[in-house]
């Protein structure tokens, strides 16, 4: 046991971010010691923060719950006591984001004068009026694809009427796909962006209806949305649009040879829905400060992560020390790290933006909150956003291998700068071994999509997305702090202050050169 020890202590010098490295940050107008700052990023401290916000205490920290309030008010404490202000001018570091639960709403549907049933044979995917409405015609569009390369609505007017198109996208005579050119899929085949593709491609044409046919994901997509536990979003106006996801047999009721057919063209089929709503609206909270800078304050870097977890479920505290506690407790050392740079006058040129958002556990609400209603700071000047969700274990598929790794993602997909900046900043302080494997476009994870980096990525704004990949206790209640690798937490949190240190620092705001 004391070679383990041993041997595990010297892993952790071997491996400790900057503390033998060059000093100086690049492309600064001035000589800084920045690992004075960088060291003050510490494993005893990054544990006691963690064994409070994971603790019982906080309730597993749930969306709305009592133990996410108890949260949000530890996170504004921590930056009282540290001296950095709130984002917010009216200085109590809370952007309140205003949430709803949509159970499933009442509808009563009728094609061709037969009934069909909610949820078994289609699901409502959004909050739409409550109201009545009724067709005598259904215009089908194949794919529903609106696209420069490719387009169902060529020399179509759908405007306030029913629209219907089914999953997938066409194949040119060589057997490519048409919008790409080659034998890889684009947007409007893959689930989680054609469901809101093909959506918008009906809206902004003004369908007042849109029924979306896909038989391969109809069952996820019932269970997913049909529920009547209560889904969570946030509270925005009713769109004046109807959308829904069908079954096979209401499909073909419609359309009997939708299955074969991709051409255009107007259905004799009448519909006639009655639809009611049934939410119940309460807020959540993000918390948000930031340190401004010294000469360009103006232009922001982003650090955020998730403060929500799973809550208690069966009467089991889920924890989520690894998702996102850690990703949580890095920020607050990285804020402290700046915060000792301005005490010694060497405060960041560029602002930072510390960013704790709530609901990601409830499709990234918090920060899509952020990013598509309520943006503090104009996104236009937003340089980076620098996004840490679970960095505090090791993967199983990692544990025969270097274990001083860490997953990114995202950092090459709209700016070669933020890649290249990232890899020097590694290179130059802390030699972790940067995993680019869930970074692929093709990764069936779709771990790019799937944590609050990406509502800023949506916007052209270059990301990061720090990970350590799943493990035996993710979403589990035995994710406790106990089993965080608190050597790894530390050098990983060092390599992302060293980055949003050079962001902020350097001469010339990173180029956006692969935008959206």
């Amino acid at each position: 046991m004391k070679k383990l020890l041993f041997l595990f202590g010297i892993s952790t010098i071997l491996f400790s971010c900057g503390s033998s490295q060059n000093k100086t940050a690049t492309n600064s107008t001035k000589s800084q010691d920045v690992t004075t700052f960088g060291n003050s990023i510490t494993s005893a401290e990054l544990k006691e923060a963690l064994y409070t916000y994971a603790s019982d205490e906080f309730e597993g920290r749930n969306t709305g719950d009592p133990g996410q309030k108890k949260a949000v008010e530890y996170l504004k404490n921590h930056y009282v006591n540290l001296g950095i202000p709130s984002a917010l001018p009216n200085n109590d570091y809370f952007q309140e984001v205003p949430l709803q639960t949509l159970s499933t709403p009442e509808i009563d549907l009728l094609v061709n004068g037969k009934s069909f049933t909610n949820i078994e044979d289609y699901v409502s995917v959004i909050s739409s009026p409550d109201g009545t409405f009724d067709a005598k015609e259904i215009i089908y569009v194949g794919y529903g694809i609106d696209d420069e390369k490719f387009s169902s609505y060529t020399n179509l007017d759908v405007k306030g009427k029913v629209v219907l198109f089914k999953a997938g996208e066409p194949k040119n005579s060589d057997g490519n796909y048409t919008i790409s050119g080659t034998d890889e899929t684009s947007k409007w085949s893959n689930l989680r962006q054609e469901f809101v593709a093909k959506r918008e491609a009906a809206e902004n044409k003004g369908a007042k209806a849109v029924l979306f046919y896909n038989a391969d994901a109809y069952s996820f997509v019932a269970k997913r949305f049909g529920g009547s536990h209560g889904r969570m979003s946030l509270v925005e106006p009713p769109k004046d649009l109807y959308y829904f996801i069908i079954n096979t047999d209401l499909a073909k009721a419609i359309h009997s040879t939708i299955d074969t057919s991709d051409k255009t063209e107007t259905l004799n089929s009448a519909i006639e829905f009655n639809y009611k709503n049934a939410s119940n609206t309460f807020e959540s909270e993000n918390v948000v400060a930031i340190i401004k800078g010294s000469e360009k304050p103006e232009e922001y870097i982003v650090v955020s992560a998730h403060l929500d977890h799973e809550g208690i479920k069966d009467g089991e505290i889920y924890n989520g020390a690894d998702d996102d506690g850690s990703g949580t407790v890095a920020i607050l050392e990285i804020a402290e790290a700046f915060q000792k740079a301005v005490e010694n006058g060497q405060g960041p040129k560029r602002s930072i933006v510390f960013l704790h958002v709530t609901g990601e556990e409830k499709g990234l609400l918090g920060s899509k909150y952020y990013t598509d209603q309520d943006p503090i700071f104009p996104l236009a000047n937003t340089v980076a956003d620098l996004n840490i969700d679970m960095i505090g274990r090791t993967d199983p598929k990692r544990e025969k291998t270097n274990r001083n790794y860490l997953y990114l993602i995202g950092s090459d997909k709209l700016s070669t700068d933020l890649h290249n900046i990232s890899e020097e900043m590694n290179t130059k302080y802390c030699n972790i071994d940067l995993d680019y494997t869930f970074n692929d476009d093709n990764d069936p994870n779709r771990f790019y999509y799937r944590s609050d980096h990406y509502n800023f990525a949506k916007n052209n704004i270059p990301v990061i997305f720090y990970f350590n990949g799943t493990h035996a206790d993710y979403h589990k209640p035995s994710d406790t702090p106990d089993k965080i690798e608190y050597d790894l937490l530390e050098n990983r949190t060092r390599l992302i202050f060293y980055t949003a240190w050079e962001l902020a620092n350097r001469k010339d705001r990173i180029i956006v050169d692969k935008a959206n």
